[in-house]
Parts: structure tokens; C-alpha cells; sequence
């Protein structure tokens, strides 16, 4: 099995590709999706969470307001979050990695794959990248977005050049979906042609 690290900044186009390589028959782990079951109703990390940090769930699952309100600006708190979890998300991976194990590749789709170290245990990382002026666009049309939290945001991830850098394969998200959807293509079909 060949394990590709899908990463990308905020606003890159990284779910629209993982999206791609699911319509092509490669499993997708979503981390981020990972974490939201999570943190929802019912939510393996509530109980956790609300040890660590009181008041900041309920019934919905977490409030993330609440929880911001604890752990934004404050390191430790985020460690403390992080430690919690961190290893549930290992072992939904795991799982995952398991159930599809008979699969000639897979996509472990991770938003901080270099910043974490994610990237160690693929066999391959890629990067999904677009011109600055297009990323903007697509974060600053989302509701409830601004200029300073997009710029927030931008400061607590590794620059998009030096994931560019350290990509195995950059994926083109500014020249149109269906150019985008040709590179995914391409890259699959190396893939299968490996393994044949």
C-alpha cells in the first residue's frame, strides 16, 4: 500500500482534490472529519475535553466559542487539547489504514501533515497549492471570515512555499477545476501503473 500525505493551507482547494481522489477509487482519511466526530453529539473526546476544560460541551457536542475562549493564545492549554486529541485521531487512522489495507494507495488527508510530522509515515506527500490572490478569495468569501482571522490563520501554518518545497507532488488549484481534476487523474494513474 502507498500512503499519500494530502496537505495544503487554508483556502488551497485541499478538500476539492481529496474529493477527486475518492471519485477515483483511492480511500480518503479525513483528519479534520476525524476530529469533528470527535467533538460531536456524543463524541469519544467530550468527556475528556470537558475535564480539561469545563464548560465547553453539552448535549451538541463541543462549543467551540467556549473552547477558543480557553485554550486560543495560551500554548499550554493547546498542548493539554492536543494530548487529548491527537490519539483518538491515531487510532481512527489506524483503523482506517486497517480496512483498507488490500488498496494499492490511500490518502491520509491532514491540514498540518510537515507541522505535526504526519508527513514520516507516507510514501509519498502532497501538496495542494494556488496563487495567493486565489486563496484569499476563497477564505474571504466564507461566511464569518475576515482580513485578521485569514491572516491568523496564515501565521500558525507553515508558509505554502515551504510546503511547496517539501511536497513530493504539487497539485495546481488555481487554473480551474478541470485542470485540477487532470493532475489528480495523471497522478492516480502513475500510481496504478506502479503497481501493475
Amino acid at each position: 500500500m502507498i500512503i499519500i500525505g494530502l496537505t495544503g493551507s487554508i483556502g488551497m482547494g485541499k478538500s476539492t482534490v481529496a474529493a477527486m481522489f475518492e471519485r477515483l477509487g483511492v480511500p480518503v482519511f479525513d483528519a479534520d472529519a476525524a476530529v469533528r466526530a470527535l467533538q460531536g453529539p456524543g463524541g469519544r473526546a467530550l468527556p475528556a475535553i470537558e475535564a480539561a476544560f469545563p464548560g465547553t460541551t453539552g448535549p451538541a457536542g463541543l462549543d467551540r466559542v467556549k473552547l477558543g475562549a480557553q485554550v486560543f493564545g495560551d500554548k499550554a492549554a493547546l498542548r493539554r487539547l492536543e494530548s487529548i486529541l491527537h490519539p483518538l485521531v491515531a487510532e481512527a487512522q489506524s483503523t482506517f489504514l486497517a480496512r483498507h489495507r488490500l488498496k494499492r494507495a490511500i490518502i491520509l488527508d491532514v491540514p498540518l501533515l510537515f507541522e505535526k510530522g504526519g508527513w514520516l509515515r507516507c510514501d509519498l506527500t502532497v501538496v495542494v497549492s494556488a496563487p495567493l490572490r486565489v486563496q484569499r478569495a476563497r477564505v474571504l468569501a466564507r461566511p464569518g471570515m475576515t482580513r485578521d482571522k485569514f491572516a491568523a490563520i496564515l501565521k500558525a501554518q507553515m508558509p505554502d512555499a515551504e510546503k511547496r518545497k517539501r511536497a513530493d507532488v504539487v497539485i495546481e488549484t488555481g487554473r480551474g477545476r478541470r485542470q485540477t481534476w487532470l493532475e489528480v487523474q495523471k497522478l492516480v494513474k502513475g500510481l496504478r501503473r506502479e503497481g501493475a
